[in-house]
């Protein structure tokens, strides 16, 4: 929207803002808006509201408002235990926001959070080169002369080989709250992601520059300073870098929700992830490829995964792709925050293939569903299109063979798809008959809706595997496992769902027992829940992947009442339904027939 709205705010945002409903706020401006008393304005499908034009009293609350929840996070010490910490913050940062979309929000609140960390990992490398500096007993380090030791301390060698990134004092974190109170804060703030660039070749073009020209005022920009403040620098940079990674994601979930539909494209809700790499289960030294890395949660997760399991982290090779300018930013910061370092660029992988020559071992997807495309675009001899050309209705079937043609010998590749793909005839039909008779499907598993932020679409977690006897698990040439996991999930709002933790490792260690990884577990067919087919079991089935076609439902449990005294109860209940029915409509009749008379 930009500058459209500035000074504006939608009846949405106050009732945000006061966390109450929209039917509230416009009880109190009720004859105020006809009267012309508050102003109005229309843009799209949205009235805007005036904010000058508001009553006293509402101008005040929303001041009241948002210095109470600064004041909430600021006065609140941090431990180092504190889970709670991306919530407060969030809450807080969120009250600031006012009328300011999302959207831009977004790129204004990441951007500072990521100059936090880069900022306070800079000053504990200083720190370290002080202490190191003037430490008497350290025959290596130590300087008697200043001039030497900050020469030293201020060569840019010594932070970058440590794999940090410089920053010019311009830039340190403290310098942006000294300034902070400035009128010019904004065009600082800009001079400052300017001046980490200059210093920085790799970040090139990766830091917002929108703070000068944000319809923000400048003491929220310094309120968003001080709030993110409060994550403490205390020379553990290992327990911030934790504490802000955690933050990072957090937000961006939060900004996926707020952008509802347009979310989706950037940020894959984390226990989608979290079950996809716990299947997958990435090792030390793979090569990891995602053609749709969108902010990159799933090279975050694949390098969780290895730190978990007491690896190295550091030993796994991250290649991403990302078609939106904006999102390829916000994944860089990301994996900048973790200490994760990878490969990303920028282009559209339908028509611009920037790794044509990678064999990954690991693909790890969630592109976007049933998205039109142009096939012309591509050359007859694209070694992509193996099985067919899709249409151009939808890119499913070229997603998909997309990431089988980047999968190395042995590889395995992880993705979320629209249902549809599953069951859809035609020539996506005749693609996903190839793909299934080369033996490639390895797991698929049916998935409850409302996983992603406000989008019911149901979706399918795809696992396919170029070698299912290589050797890592046991040998499962024509055979696929269908998991029907949409009854399984924990309700975190009316629009959302997720799976815990405890449901991923039923579903995961479900996999593990049928590859015969998990020895303490031997896999078994559950009715209604899991099933192991064999190839000709799908072709009978006219090569459909639904998993309900093949775990059946649920086996009834017996509950000792013979059927006969069940039917009778069953009527009985029945015909009080009926009576109860009677007696309402006849309720309703009179009602409305006393009506008619008191008119």
């Amino acid at each position: 929207m930009g500058n459209d709205i500035e000074g504006f705010i939608t009846i949405n945002d106050l009732a945000r803002l006061f966390n109450i409903t929209r039917q509230a706020i416009q009880k109190q401006l009720q004859g105020k808006i006809e009267s012309g008393e508050v102003k109005i304005k229309r843009l799209n499908r949205q009235y805007l509201i005036d904010i000058n034009s508001l009553p006293q009293d509402i101008k005040e609350r929303v001041k009241k408002v948002q210095q109470e929840a600064i004041k909430t996070v600021l006065n609140k010490p941090v431990s180092k235990t504190d889970i709670e910490i991306e919530k407060e913050l969030w809450s807080a940062a969120d009250k600031l926001r006012g009328s300011i979309d999302a959207s831009d929000y977004k790129n204004i609140v990441l951007g500072l959070l990521f100059l936090k960390y880069i900022s306070d990992a800079f000053y504990e490398r200083k720190y370290q080169l002080e202490k190191l500096t003037t430490d008497k007993s350290n025959k290596q380090w130590y300087m008697s002369d200043h001039k030497a030791r900050y020469v030293v301390i201020n060569d840019k060698d010594q932070y970058k080989r440590e794999g940090l990134f410089y920053v010019p004092e311009k830039a340190y974190w403290d310098s942006l709250r000294s300034h902070a109170m400035q009128s010019d804060f904004g065009v600082y703030l800009d001079d400052a992601m300017d001046a980490i660039e200059q210093e920085n070749p790799s970040l090139k073009g990766v830091l917002p520059k929108i703070y000068a020209r944000t319809s923000l005022d400048n003491n929220i920009l310094a309120e968003l300073v001080n709030i993110f403040s409060r994550i403490k620098f205390d020379h553990d940079l290992e327990k911030e870098k934790d504490m802000l990674g955690r933050v990072y994601e957090y937000f961006l979930g939060q900004f996926a929700s707020a952008e509802g539909k347009r979310g989706g494209e950037f940020f894959t809700p984390r226990s989608i992830v979290k079950l996809i790499v716990e299947i997958l289960e990435p090792y030390e030294n793979a090569r990891v490829f995602d053609p749709a890395c969108g902010s990159g949660g799933m090279f975050v997760q694949s390098s969780e995964f290895l730190r978990i399991h007491h690896k190295e982290p550091s030993k796994i090779s991250f290649y991403g792709q990302e078609s939106n300018p904006t999102t390829i930013k916000l994944c860089r910061m990301n994996l900048a925050i973790r200490g994760i370092n990878g490969d990303i660029q920028y282009g559209n992988s339908y028509y611009e293939d920037k790794f044509s020559s990678l064999l990954a071992d690991f693909v790890i997807a969630n592109p976007p569903f049933n998205a039109e495309w142009e096939p012309k675009r591509l050359n007859d001899s694209d070694p992509r299109i193996k099985y067919g050309i899709p249409p151009s209705g939808s890119a499913n079937f070229m997603w998909i063979q997309h990431f089988i043609h980047h999968l190395a010998p042995n590889g395995m590749a992880g993705f979320v798809m629209a249902n549809g793909a599953l069951a859809v005839s035609g020539r996506e039909g005749t693609i996903r008959e190839k793909i299934i008779k080369d033996d490639l499907v390895d797991v698929i598993i049916a998935c409850p809706p409302k996983l992603f932020y406000n989008v019911s679409l149901p979706v399918s977690l795809w696992f396919v595997s170029k070698n299912k006897k290589n050797g890592r698990f046991r040998e499962r040439s024509g055979e696929a496992l269908f998991i029907d996991a949409r009854e399984i999930f924990h309700q975190i709002s009316r629009k959302q769902v997720e799976f815990t933790t405890e449901q991923i490792k039923k579903i995961a260690d479900t996999v593990r027992a049928w590859r015969g990884k998990n020895s303490k577990t031997e896999f078994k067919d559950i009715p209604g829940y899991c099933k192991s087919a064999t190839l000709n079991e799908i072709t009978k089935n006219g090569f459909v992947l639904t998993p309900g076609r093949y775990v059946g439902v649920p086996e009834e449990i017996d509950d000792g009442i013979p059927f006969g005294v069940k039917m009778k109860q069953y009527t009985e209940d029945l015909k009080k339904y009926f009576e109860e029915g009677k007696q309402m409509e006849k309720n309703i009749i009179e009602n409305i027939n006393n009506l008619k008379k008191s008119v």
